[in-house]
């Protein structure tokens, strides 16, 4: 932990909150920092779950931090954020946990961008998300990559061109968060669903993340030939897996189950 860098353990469950000032924008320190702690929530067997918020109740990120835009311009596209990348986690080799984005204010440019790669999304119902990217002379990456297969053209064009502002429940109508809450029920909102989440057997959803990822771009029959193959890793572990048997046996024997993660 570090002082703009701040984590809660509660069991399987991580907090970790990027607390700077005034508005909770990134830099290389500071994305090196998130992944030094996005490293140990992977590495940890106890951990499952981890939900990312930010500081303070009126931003959640400002994105990436403009003195060191204005500094290094276009090389920060490149540049060495940490082996998670920016904001710690969507780069991290052998991350197979989900992470929940607990959205408590504004979202910009990349602090939406990282929403798009988290696994859940819960907003206050306060916050908004835009990408203000264009009008500072740069491009949104994440952005451009995913907003088009996620929206339809004309919306994903607003946002990525013009800096369409998305607010709250917007952002819910077009699938871009899970659910909108009072600023008061934010937390225990993602504590919940990170709850749910820990019903499930980890290899599964391991196994659920990895497939989804690879299988975005394939066919039907090339994921089918992916998996008769053994091309999905973390599938194929799960089947072999002890809580591949303990699932059902469970439900005959009408109990809940009791995961080993292997």
């Amino acid at each position: 932990m570090t002082d703009i860098v701040k984590t809660r353990r509660d069991g399987p469950i991580w907090e970790i909150t990027l607390d700077r000032p005034k508005a909770n924008a990134i830099d290389r320190a500071t994305s090196h920092a998130m992944g030094a702690v996005f490293a140990a929530f992977r590495d940890d067997p106890v951990a499952r779950v981890a939900i990312l918020t930010g500081g303070g109740e009126k931003f959640f990120s400002a994105g990436w931090d403009l003195n060191e835009a204005a500094e290094v311009g276009g090389e920060g596209y490149t540049g060495d954020y940490g082996p998670g990348g920016l904001y710690g986690f969507p780069e991290l080799p052998g991350l197979e946990k989900p992470v929940i984005c607990a959205v408590n204010g504004y979202a910009v440019g990349a602090g939406f961008e990282v929403t798009l790669l988290a696994d859940f999304v819960v907003m206050a119902d306060h916050a908004r998300l835009w990408l203000p990217e264009t009008m500072l002379g740069i491009v949104p990456d994440v952005g451009s990559f995913m907003l088009p297969k996620i929206l339809p053209p004309v919306i994903a064009n607003e946002i990525l061109y013009a800096g369409r502002r998305l607010e709250a429940a917007e952002a819910l109508a077009l699938g871009l968060a899970n659910a909108v809450v009072p600023q008061a029920a934010l937390m225990d909102t993602a504590r919940a669903l990170g709850q749910r989440v820990l019903r499930a057997a980890p290899l599964a959803i391991a196994a659920a993340r990895e497939t989804a990822r690879m299988a975005r771009n394939m066919s039907l029959a090339e994921c089918y030939a992916a998996l008769r193959s053994g091309g999905f890793p973390a599938m194929a572990r799960m089947i072999s897996s002890e809580d591949a048997l303990e699932g059902p046996r469970a439900m005959l024997e009408k109990r809940e189950p009791i995961w080993k993660g292997r």
